[in-house]
């Protein structure tokens, strides 16, 4: 799916997600740098993020979590994105 302007939200989501770098960031996190559930499903609905469960060790339990990550997607319409904004 084509995106043709992302807005400030989708921005700021994308940029969050592109500076966590390959190991994505959980959702609590996201929520909590203000990124809500339905940014994410739209983004991921969108091509631009994915989301993936894991499991991972905590406290002696495995502990499922949910990970999401930019696209390379994503990535282009973030720069694209960024060099069609006017200068200010």
């Amino acid at each position: 799916m084509t995106v043709t302007r992302l807005s400030a939200e989708q921005r700021r989501a994308l940029a969050t997600l592109a500076s966590a770098g390959q190991n994505g960031a959980t959702r609590p996190l996201l929520i909590a740098r203000g990124v809500g559930v339905p940014m994410i499903n739209a983004l991921v609905s969108q091509g631009l993020a994915t989301l993936t469960y894991e499991k991972v060790l905590a406290g002696g339990k495995l502990v499922d979590i949910a990970k999401v990550r930019i696209t390379e997607t994503g990535r282009e319409a973030l720069g694209r994105d960024v060099r069609l904004r006017p200068q200010d």
